[in-house]
């Protein structure tokens, strides 16, 4: 048995997870929200008819990431949630069209994550 199977399955035992079968589909269920998904998916369909297609919307990386900052700024001030799902959108936005310079995606199983 590898090192990592065995580390899995004893932070899984540490955290009460049970690792049979249904692991997969209980993760499925607790690890993701389908009402902010909706609300997501709401806003980018009304930011269609205002905007037209995000691919289209000509935004640079440093205007979307400066919009991010806005956003979060304002729902520390606030607390409305609607911020946090337009911070998910032009964070998609940005995945999806981005133009940064050294865009890539490396992922990292080690550091520091959300």
């Amino acid at each position: 048995m590898k090192t990592h199977s065995i580390l899995r399955k004893r932070l899984l035992k540490l955290a009460g997870v049970d690792a049979g079968p249904s692991l997969l589909e209980q993760l499925r269920e607790s690890e993701w929200s389908p009402r902010f998904e909706q609300l997501m998916r709401n806003r980018l369909i009304m930011g269609f008819f205002r905007y037209g297609p995000f691919d289209k919307q000509n935004r640079t990386t440093e205007q979307v990431l400066s919009n991010i900052e806005k956003r979060i700024k304002e729902y520390r001030k606030t607390g409305n949630d609607e911020l946090l799902v337009d911070v998910a959108n032009l964070a998609m936005k940005e995945f999806v069209v981005g133009k940064h310079p050294n865009k890539h995606f490396k992922s990292e199983d080690d550091g520091e994550h959300a």
